[in-house]
């Protein structure tokens, strides 16, 4: 794009000017700045669809509204998590240093913007002097000039460079989209430590569940132990068997303190990701276990994921920052004006100083131009041109990588759903053949040691089911955050993906078991 040169420009002096000649200068400049050509540089244009695919690769069931991911963790009806979330997300430290790259970034835009406006200043001296009389003035031998003398001087100075060819226009739209980039980026770091406080919220409790069916088995294997040692006594048992029940107890009991040091662990890492010291919330160890439900979640079509993830959407805008880089470099090729106004009063005395007949008043125009610099601007060009190309590549690897991770949590919370079912059934099997042992034993029809071997595998169903259980929910959280859940999605996310694409609302179903 080559903008032409405006005439009156190039007949502009470095002179200063008459105050009678400052009207027709001004109107010459202000026909120059509307007749000044388009910036410099390409024009921006969204990045070309990358293919996605046809949709979703698990088979998922219709449904016509996708799930709210905003605040997706008030779906689960837990009123610690929601304590913790709106702490964590008003505390966080990361969350903070976030903010403050925000206002950071805010501030060097802004910084950007003021570079395109007029720099004004203005000052007020008295200067007390001598000159030499032998000096290249002969002051001495000119009658009326003293040779020391007070001089009183008020006035201004204006400085502006005029954006001919849309430099500074280029350089305010880069420094816009990386505001834009970093307040997504932002986003995305709100939406991992949603993620990673329930991770941990329920890490924690499911720790806590599962201790609580290991401390049952345990219970019971105490049972069963001292029913072995008692039929040993009575000469009805080896001692091999009771090395047996002695193991199997043993054996359950040293997964105790590993339990409990992972449930400690976590509510620590709550009290950081709070913003507090890490015991702030080890009451909740002392907290009554809170049940959630998993469900089929609502998930959207492919491209919904795109629209929402802040990794894709802070590369698009970091790839229009890189568009607009190109501008700047490019500006350089061509000449700038430059003017600058001073005016102000000057006298020898007080009286005089703020006189009409005292002021002082100047303007300089000045055109430069790198008329040769060893290639050194067209070398700039071609690297953000290049610059240009990785960002690019980097949105379609954004793209392609968001798909990625929501495939896997996809897959993952599905075979988690899988497992929890066929545990529930694990677990109904265990209570019914439990419900049989309890019964044949009242009858008299078996002992009570084939009751507690009964009861131990209730135990350790509802264990297996436990585990299941916290799996899955983590395996959700992922599937929340790989969908870009936890924040409000900007209108322009509108501007990452092909237009073409219109959302439509898929859930992923419950698997089936035969």
């Amino acid at each position: 794009m080559k903008p032409k040169i405006c005439p009156p420009l190039l007949h502009a002096t470095a002179t200063g000017l008459a105050p009678g000649r400052v009207r027709p200068l001004a109107l010459a400049l202000s026909c120059a700045l509307l007749t000044a050509c388009a910036a410099v540089g390409p024009d921006y244009r969204e990045p070309p669809p990358v293919d996605i695919g046809s949709g979703w690769t698990l088979s998922l069931a219709s449904e016509r509204e996708s799930a709210d991911l905003t605040q997706w963790w008030a779906t689960l009806d837990d009123p610690i998590l929601d304590r913790l979330m709106a702490t964590a997300l008003a505390q966080n430290l990361d969350l903070r240093q976030a903010a403050a790259r925000v206002d950071e970034a805010r501030a060097l835009r802004d910084r950007v913007a003021g570079e395109a406006l007029p720099s004004v200043g203005a000052g007020a001296s008295v200067n007390r002097r001598r000159q030499s009389e032998n000096g290249p003035l002969p002051i001495g031998s000119i009658p009326g000039l003293d040779a020391t003398q007070t001089i009183y001087d008020a006035g201004f100075d204006a400085a502006w460079e005029v954006d001919l060819f849309g430099a500074k226009r280029r350089a305010l739209e880069g420094a816009s989209a990386r505001l834009l980039a970093t307040e997504v980026e932002a986003q995305g770091v709100r939406m991992r430590v949603a993620a990673e406080v329930a991770r941990t919220w329920f890490t924690a409790v499911g720790a806590g569940y599962e201790l609580h069916a290991q401390q049952a088995t345990l219970s019971t294997l105490q049972q069963t132990l001292e029913l072995v040692r008692l039929r040993h006594a009575l000469g009805d048992a080896s001692a091999a068997d009771v090395e047996a029940a002695y193991t199997q107890w043993a054996a359950v009991n040293a997964l105790l303190p590993d339990i409990q040091a992972r449930q400690r662990a976590a509510v620590l890492g709550l009290g950081v990701l709070l913003g507090a010291p890490p015991e702030r919330e080890l009451a909740l160890l002392d907290e009554p276990l809170t049940p959630w439900t998993l469900r089929a979640l609502p998930v959207g079509e492919r491209a919904d994921v795109l629209r929402r993830r802040p990794d894709v959407l802070a590369a698009e805008r970091r790839l229009a920052a890189s568009s607009a880089d190109i501008g700047v470099a490019t500006a350089e090729l061509f000449p700038k004006l430059s003017i600058g106004v001073g005016g102000g009063f000057q006298a020898l005395s007080t009286g005089d100083w703020f006189d009409a007949s005292s002021s002082r008043f100047s303007i300089l125009p000045l055109i430069s131009w790198r008329l040769f610099d060893g290639g050194r601007v067209r070398a700039e060009i071609r690297a953000r041109e290049a610059a240009e190309q990785q960002a690019a590549l980097a949105y379609e690897q954004a793209v392609l990588t968001a798909l990625g991770d929501a495939e896997r949590a996809l897959g993952d919370y599905h075979g988690g759903l899988d497992t929890l079912q066929r545990r529930a059934m694990a677990v109904d099997a265990a209570r019914k053949s439990y419900g049989y042992a309890n019964t044949r034993y009242a009858a008299g029809d078996i002992a009570l040691i084939e009751l507690l071997a009964a009861q131990r595998s209730l135990h350790e169903a509802e264990t297996a089911a436990a585990r299941a259980h916290t799996s899955a929910a983590v395996q959700l959280v992922a599937l929340y955050k790989a969908l870009g859940g936890g924040w409000d999605a900007p209108a322009m996310t509108s501007q990452t993906t092909n237009p073409a694409l219109k959302p439509t609302a898929t859930v992923l179903a419950a698997p089936s078991v035969p």
